[in-house]
Formats: structure tokens, sequence, C-alpha cells
């Protein structure tokens, strides 16, 4: 077991206190000791990252390229090791967590492109002798506050573009998931970017987060988490006049029309809701069923489920890991008991499993749980449970389907299974969702597109591809006589 450190000004310090990480998959196994930072770190991080700025602002687009590069570089290169340290830290499978570790090194590698891609215009003016032109600037200092879902990838998808348009950083990640922060600050640190462009400040978010928020020297936040922890985060931004970029979870519907393929209706619909053990922002946590089809795609999700492989992320085998944290566990297990007492139907799971690790240690692990008989009033379908936890809802039609699917405070991610180009079409238009899915799980997005949703999903411009630039630029105008 090993002490951890935040990185501040180009040094590892030591904490205030440590906070130790555990292995929900093995309750016995302590990964390290992760430093706990507190206000007077977020003062220094933010005065180095504000002294940085200066000179990396308008550093050579080549070598912010090649450090970008390097970290891509080494992360892909190391994806096994990383793809383990957070399979054992957060508990997705490994093949899971070595995906998400392969999706970080190519953002890297993306935003390493976008340095060389920077662009502007330059028109005329309606006065005569007189050009204008249209450039991006970097923010200054951006506060970066990611979740424990998505330890690696989430930061990538913040960090590289704020660093490719030339911002400085000061990084806070969750709680739970220290370790593959500290391992993507450590590749970031040895990369060639100057002291002071990238800080990392593990710690609580109450404390940490709070200060960041609150600093009068960092001019932009953007925070992925609880739509609660967010709204109370944009009301104090915008009071401060900070630019603000909000991911706040989802309610997401599957769609299952009556002319769907079953078995590719089941199998998206199974991945959507419970692999990564359902804590996935973008998962299918509410299945919207047609009529005729609902018996048999019960049937048929029923008999999927009772071949899924629930055990320790580390697991050749294993298809669903360990719940977060206890916390976590009794959120997920306290949703079944309420969708139940308001009528709904526990075909499947829904208990705590007592798998054991090698050791024997116990760790967070549920069975993933299939409800029916619910309705839309029901909280199982109002509410984000953030676990493996899918109610189904029988409807008539298209329509009825549709109107379902809309009527949520979320608009994050929607699929539709169907056969029909007429539906599809028509969903893909109509869909009060960010992101739209055809045939295809809800979660699951590429890296070089955008990334977001409407309502109460998301707030401000969108995350990742070309489009990350509308939040980690400002746009200048500037006007020239002859």
């Amino acid at each position: 077991m090993s002490n951890y450190h935040n990185l501040i000004g180009g040094q590892w310090r030591a904490g205030h206190s440590t906070s130790s990480n555990i292995n929900p998959s093995n309750l016995a196994d302590v990964i390290g000791d992760y430093a706990q930072g507190d206000a007077s770190d977020v003062q220094t991080a933010v005065a180095c990252a504000k002294d940085a700025f200066a000179s990396w602002s308008h550093s050579c687009i080549q070598a912010r390229h090649d450090a970008l590069d390097k970290i891509g570089h080494e992360i892909l290169s190391r994806k096994d090791e990383l793809g383990e340290l957070l399979a054992r830290e957060e508990g997705k499978t490994r093949s899971e967590a070595v995906a998400e570790v392969m999706r970080a090194g190519q953002i890297f590698k993306f935003f390493a492109g976008e340095c060389l891609r920077l662009s502007g215009e330059a028109l005329p003016s309606v006065r005569p002798y007189v050009g204008v032109e249209i450039s991006r600037e970097p923010l200054g200092v951006v506060g970066l506050i990611t979740p424990w879902n998505f330890p690696m990838a989430i930061p990538a998808w913040k960090i590289a573009p704020a660093l490719a348009y030339g911002n400085c950083v000061v990084f806070k990640p969750a709680e739970l998931t220290p370790g593959s922060a500290w391992a993507l600050a450590e590749i970031i640190h040895r990369s060639g970017i100057p002291a002071g462009v990238f800080n990392l400040l593990m710690g609580r978010g109450r404390v940490i987060g709070e200060a960041l928020v609150n600093h009068p020297d960092v001019a932009a936040i953007s925070f992925t988490g609880s739509g609660a922890v967010g709204r109370g985060i944009a009301l104090r931004a915008i009071e401060l006049g900070k630019k603000l970029q909000l991911e706040m979870g989802g309610k997401n519907p599957q769609i299952v029309l009556d002319d769907a393929n079953l078995a590719q209706a089941v199998e998206l619909s199974v991945q959507s809701a419970f692999y990564s053990t359902g804590q996935r922002c973008t998962a299918a946590s509410r299945l919207i069923v047609t009529q005729k089809i609902y018996p048999a795609f019960i049937e048929a999700m029923q008999a999927r489920m009772a071949h899924l492989k629930i055990g320790s992320a580390l697991a050749k085998d294993t298809d669903i890991g360990p719940v977060v944290s206890q916390a976590q566990l009794e959120q997920d297990l306290s949703y079944v008991t309420i969708a139940r007492e308001e009528g709904g139907k526990l075909l499947s799971g829904g208990q705590r499993v007592n798998c054991h690790s090698g050791s024997g240690d116990k760790g967070y692990f549920m069975a993933p749980a299939l409800l029916t008989d619910t309705h839309q009033a029901m909280r199982i379908n109002r509410e984000e449970v953030f676990g493996p936890v899918a109610s189904v809802m029988r409807v008539k039609d298209y329509e009825s389907a549709l109107a379902a699917a809309n009527d949520t405070v979320f608009g994050l991610s929607a699929g539709i299974a169907t056969t029909s180009l007429k539906y599809a079409t028509h969903f893909k238009r109509h869909s009060q969702a960010g992101m739209v899915m055809v045939n295809l799980p809800t979660a699951g997005v590429d890296y070089h597109v955008p990334f977001g949703g409407r309502k109460g999903s998301s707030y401000g411009p969108r995350e990742q591809g070309h489009y990350a630039q509308e939040f980690y630029t400002t746009v200048k105008t500037a006007y020239t006589i002859a």
C-alpha cells in the first residue's frame, strides 16, 4: 500500500489527511491512501495555474500537440495496467475498464490534432477599408470536477481540450476513484507540460469543489455529477460570472416496438440497463415496450438475465461487477423496494448477492433487477437510480411510446429498437434527448463527436469533439482599418 499526493505547481504535495481507496469487489483490498486537500491547497493551485497561463496560452501549438500526443500514447500503451487499476477501484469489468482507458488515450490524441486545427475567420466589414478577424482564445484557469463512474474517460474529455486550447487546469476527481485520476495526473506530469499548467487536487467535494467554484481567478467550471450539486454550482457560478458546463445524469428510455428484432432488442436492452453495473448516466433504466411484443420481450429478458455472471470485476468471466460503494448499493436496493411498494412487480434480481473474491472477502454485489407493471408516475420511472435496475412499461403503440419516452425532466440519451425506417426517422427528429440511438445501446458513444443532453441533463456547451471549443475558448472580434 502506498501514499499518493496531490500535484500542485509541478510538485507532489502531501494532503492535510488521507483517504483509503477500497476495492468494491474485495473490501479487504486497499489500493492505497490518497491525499485529501483543503481550501488552502485550492488557493495555491489556482495561483500556480494563473501564473502558468501567461506563457501556456501563447505557447507553440506544436508543443501542445506533442505533449497531448505523448499522453495519449502512454495511456494506450499501458491500457491493461491502467484498466486493471480502474476495474479494481470502480468495479466495472476488466474488459470495460480497458476499453475506457483506450478511449481516454484516443481522446488525448484527438485533441493533440485539434491543437493543429485551430482556426478563425477573416471577413470584410460593411465599412470600406475595414477588415474583421474572428478568433478564439483560451479562458484562463478552469476548474474540472469529475464523477467516479468513468474515472479515466471523463477526466480525459475535460482535461485534453482544456489544455489543447491553451487553458490551465485545476482537476478535482471523485473521492471514490482517486487511483485512476492520480495515474492520469502522473502521466500528464511527465509529458513535458510546464509546471502549474495542470494541477491535481484530491479531496472532498464540499471542500475542494466549493473552493474552486468560489475562487475569483477560476474563469470556468466544468462539472459532471448529480443534478442537485450541479444546480448549486450553477447558481454560484452565474452569480460570480463564470463560464459553466454541466452534465447531470439522465433517466434514459429504450423503446422496443412490435416490429423490432427480438434478440437484438433484448441484447441492447441488457447492455444499456445493466452493463457497467448500470452506473452510467447514459444507461437505459426505462424500457418502454409496445403491447404485442411485450410478452415475448419479458420472457426473453428473463432468460438473458439468468445467464449474466455477477462477480469480481477482475474475473475473466464476469459480466456484472460490484456497485461502487455501500451507500450506492443501499440506494439501489431502496429503489427496488419503493417500486414494489408502488405496485411494480419484481421479476428478476433486485437483491444483494454474496459473491466472494479469491480471498473470501465480500464486495458490494447486486443481482440486476427487472421490474414490470410500472407506470410513468412511479418514482422508479421519474428519478435516476444509477444502478443495475430497469423498469418496464407496456404501451399501446409508437405514439404512446414516444410520449412516455419524452415525459421526463431529463434528456441525455434515448434509444429505439425497430425495423421501421418510418419510426426510426421520426424518433430521431422528435426524441427530446441530446443523443439518439437506433438499434444500438443507449450507453456507448464515440470520442470525436459531441456528448451532452437537454432539459435537466445538461447545461452549457457540449463536451467532446470539435464542439468542445465552444466551452474552452472565448470568441474575439478584431477590426482593422487599412
